[in-house]
């Protein structure tokens, strides 16, 4: 089992704005986050990484909960206009690569982790689903909202910061191991 300090020693390495730990039991799942992903976002039953293909509520919930530990980091980056949704997701591959190598050299040890982050998966062109199996299964991350789990529920209750300025956006990745 890897321990918070190690994890806490490691992460001094990389770009992340604020970070907590905590128990999975805490989340709190709402049907609401998921009803949001399927009225507004383009994504919905369009990727491995988003609803319906992550499982229903319940299932993201079991699955979720079956974790001991719980943490949630956050990093920033600032865009000249908040507006304009290209410029701000061309920020999120900082991020997931900031993820990735957290996967690998801070919980690379531990096996069994799940990794939640922002965002539908954007590593195909084409997502396979429905019709094939994800391409990139060791990569693709599902969005921490498709698991119907609100990320300002858990700022506010850890106090980290999800609104840091009009032109700077916030990528939170959430791993359970």
């Amino acid at each position: 089992m890897i321990k918070r300090e190690t994890i806490e020693k490691k992460i001094t390495e990389y770009p992340i704005f604020e970070y907590a730990f905590f128990d999975p039991a805490e989340i709190n799942f709402r049907q609401a986050v998921r009803t949001i992903c399927q009225i507004e976002c383009p994504q919905y039953g369009k990727s491995w990484s988003c609803p319906p293909a992550v499982g229903t509520v319940e299932e993201c919930e079991n699955r979720c909960t079956s974790y001991d530990h719980a943490f949630i980091f956050s990093t920033i980056s600032e865009v000249s206009d908040i507006l304009d949704m290209d410029e701000m997701l061309s920020t999120r591959g900082e991020h997931i690569q900031i993820v990735e190598e957290i996967k690998d050299n801070v919980f690379g040890e531990h096996g069994d982790k799940l990794i939640l982050t922002a965002e539908s998966c954007a590593l195909c062109d084409d997502c396979a689903y429905p019709d094939g199996a994800c391409r990139h299964a060791d990569k693709m991350y599902p969005c921490v909202e498709s698991h119907a789990i609100s990320v300002t529920d858990i700022c506010e209750k850890h106090q980290l910061s999800f609104m840091n300025g009009y032109n700077v956006i916030t990528w939170f990745g959430m791993i359970l191991f």
